[in-house]
């Protein structure tokens, strides 16, 4: 427990000390996350606040970590130097996402081949229990690949992304800890020490984000952690095992996998790029009927803590009858959404000038500014 509660200061205290120099430096040299029209911030913000959790998850790990008892450990940490670089050069200079891909596809190689994170089996999903080696691995990879966009598209909100993935460490550490895996259980409360430093500076208004630094960083940590939550917690000699741990593992990351699912689904379905952006997120839907940041974040985060109680009360039904009903709810509450949301009313601007200096005439919202310009 000592080693516990040493990660977790640890942590949080380099990333609290780390984030004000990281926002100093950004400022200095400009390192922004520039405002246009999908962004739904106002003014130029830093974007490099994934330094600060990097620098204080890791160096707190590598220093309370028993390697010696955890040699897979040197493999995440390895699959985390990928997606830190990977995200550091899209944070600054943007890259393209099949070479993001080939990035996340490195790091789960690490993990999985090295590191020995695996889906072995369904665990009577749809009556399915081992998977044959093949699809186990195809599995995996997409499973690992998925969870790491997931929090890099649902980080769209001031402190939304971080505090999913805060809560998620949190309950994740404390399984750990209950079967005595204290490797594991460092790693997810490390993680959630440098989250709360950094969420004290991204909470509306926020003064930094973590940028694809830390989304990516987020997502590959929760990859490692929940597969080995399932793995553990559904075996037979598990020490405090836990029925349909595949359904309630899946319930600890809802909002953002089921989130990242429906808009990769969306995306492909209008024949775009799964990774193209738009403003088709929950958290978009939920800011168009006017909820602030904060509320959006406490709303979300809520849904998916209430989520948790229930899918582990009713763990009894089974991970079939509790991964549908999950999609169920989920979809259904987003399909409220879409049918209430006010719908975008529209107008053709004027001409302006005449002649040769004549602007055409386009389709614009109508907001209240807009009508006072045409007043």
């Amino acid at each position: 427990m000592f080693d516990i509660s040493l990660s977790v200061a640890i942590s949080f205290t380099i990333t609290f000390l780390a984030i004000p120099v990281i926002i100093n430096v950004a400022e200095s040299k400009k390192l922004f996350d520039v405002p246009d029209s999908r962004k739904i911030h106002n003014n130029p913000i830093p974007s490099l606040g994934g330094l600060g959790i990097f620098a204080g998850f890791v160096l707190s790990c590598m220093v309370i970590i028993p390697f010696a008892q955890a040699s897979e450990f040197q493999y995440f940490f390895a699959a985390a130097l990928v997606i830190f670089f990977l995200g550091l050069k899209d944070d600054i200079l943007d890259i393209s996402p099949i070479k993001k891909f080939i990035g996340q596809v490195l790091a789960a190689f690490l993990i999985i081949y090295k590191g020995n994170i695996q889906i072995q089996s369904m665990h009577g999903f749809m009556g399915i229990n081992e998977l044959p080696p093949m699809f186990s691995l195809i599995f995996t990879y997409l499973t690992v690949i998925v969870i790491i966009n997931s929090f890099n598209l649902i980080d769209g909100v001031d402190g939304l992304a971080g505090s999913l993935a805060l809560m998620a460490a949190i309950i994740f550490g404390v399984y750990f800890s209950a079967v005595n895996m204290v490797p594991y259980a460092i790693l997810s409360f490390a993680l959630a020490g440098s989250l709360v430093a950094f969420l004290i500076f991204n909470f509306q208004p926020a003064k930094v984000f973590m940028g694809d630094t830390g989304s990516l960083l987020l997502g590959l940590i929760h990859a490692i952690l929940v597969i080995k939550f399932i793995n553990v917690a559904n075996a037979p000699d598990a020490k405090f095992a836990i029925g349909a741990a595949p359904a309630v593992g899946f319930s600890v990351l809802m909002i953002p996998l089921l989130d990242t699912l429906r808009v990769f689904g969306i995306r492909i379905f209008h024949r775009r790029s799964p990774f193209s952006p738009d403003r088709n997120h929950v958290h978009h839907l939920l800011l168009d009927r006017g909820l602030s940041h904060r509320t959006v974040t406490i709303t979300l985060v809520s849904l998916n803590l209430l989520f948790i109680i229930v899918a582990f009360s009713l763990r009894s039904l089974g991970c079939t009858a509790l991964i549908f009903g999950i999609f169920g709810v989920f979809f259904s509450g987003i399909g409220m959404l879409y049918y209430t949301r006010k719908k975008t009313r529209l107008f053709v601007a004027k001409t302006a000038g005449t002649g040769n200096d004549a602007k055409p005439s386009k389709i614009v919202s109508l907001t209240k500014d807009a009508v006072l310009e045409q007043k």
